[in-house]
């Protein structure tokens, strides 16, 4: 079984990295929470995949409860705020579009390592806040790039929002604080149930 958990691990891994390849080229790309949530979660998983094989030191709790986190928040966003990716437009690794890997397949896989795979009961409660600390450095990030590089992309037309629920221009600063404060409430939520999660679950991994 540990190495079937090894390989999981690997190939969630393996999802992120093919789907941020395109940044590397395109460091505009970079500015996309799920771009750079998704390497964060590839990088994990490498670490948790090969510890996983060779007996090793396994990531720290806090560190694995943040990227699963944020993987929800992916999944969600994908599939609920999100337009469907166009096949014409996105680049296709062995028959599959580079953003289902990385929005959609290697979230819902995560979810399944931390619910299967990882031993539980490890959280501290004041790990549900400081994983959302991430949240507030990327908006101003973002803000911040947006106000050096007005037109820097990666958006059409040159708008430097990834997002239109965060973008400035269309929303002014009332809607963008407003819009904000709602992805925040979501965030904190979502940290609550992660943590609950962990609290319910048997303290042994059920599989693995």
């Amino acid at each position: 079984m540990r190495f079937i958990v090894a390989l999981w691990r690997l190939a969630i891994a393996g999802f992120c990295f093919v789907g941020t390849y395109e940044a590397w080229s395109k460091p505009q790309y970079w500015v996309y929470f799920t771009f750079q949530t998704g390497f964060v979660l590839g990088i994990v998983m490498l670490w948790a995949g090969a510890a996983t094989l060779l007996k090793g030191i396994q990531p720290p709790a806090w560190l694995k409860g943040c990227v699963t986190l944020y993987a929800i928040v992916t999944a969600l966003v994908a599939f609920l705020l999100m337009p469907p990716d166009n096949p014409a437009y996105v680049p296709q690794v062995i028959g599959i579009m580079t953003n289902t890997m990385l929005h959609k397949i290697a979230p819902i896989m995560a979810v399944i390592d931390f619910l299967l795979f990882d031993p539980h009961r490890r959280f501290r409660w004041h790990y549900m806040f400081s994983w959302l600390l991430y949240f507030p450095l990327y908006l101003a990030f973002v803000l911040i790039r947006a106000a050096l590089w007005p037109n820097s992309g990666p958006a059409a037309g040159g708008s430097p929002y990834p997002y239109e629920f965060i973008n400035l221009n269309t929303l002014g600063w009332q809607g963008f604080a407003m819009s904000c404060g709602k992805l925040a409430l979501a965030f904190v939520v979502l940290s609550f149930v992660v943590w609950v999660f962990d609290r319910a679950l048997p303290r042994k991994a059920l599989l693995g």
